[in-house]
């Protein structure tokens, strides 16, 4: 399979997931609010993506890349190794244990599509 493919499978899916998670159970309506557009804004840069051929793919890999930051530092801030003040953001149906696994696995997912995405010179 082509890797541009299952990365913008990767994208598809981590904006999917962040969709879901935001919906069923953030806390907050400002902050949904929030996720919801970051994620709407990810998705028409990875349809235009998809559209133009594969063109355009540092913009993908640079949501992509934030996206991996984000579930990074949410990780961090749920183990402990940073204090973020924002533990409730990270938080996924009020349960540590799920949060974890969320924010791993999105994390992986978002730092894999970043290096299927990220243009490659030809040699």
């Amino acid at each position: 399979m082509d890797e541009v493919r299952v990365g913008v499978g990767l994208v598809v899916g981590v904006l999917v997931v962040q969709v879901l998670a935001s919906v069923l159970w953030s806390a907050d309506a400002a902050l949904t609010g929030v996720a919801l557009a970051f994620n709407a804004v990810a998705a028409v840069s990875t349809w235009l993506f998809v559209r133009r051929g594969g063109r355009g793919a540092w913009v993908v890999a640079g949501w992509c890349a934030g996206f991996f930051g984000w579930h990074v530092v949410g990780l961090g801030a749920l183990a402990g190794w940073w204090a973020t003040g924002m533990d409730a953001v990270f938080e996924v149906a009020s349960r540590y244990q799920v949060s974890v696994v969320y924010q791993a696995v999105l994390a992986t997912a978002a730092g894999f599509a970043v290096h299927l995405l990220v243009p490659r010179r030809e040699r």
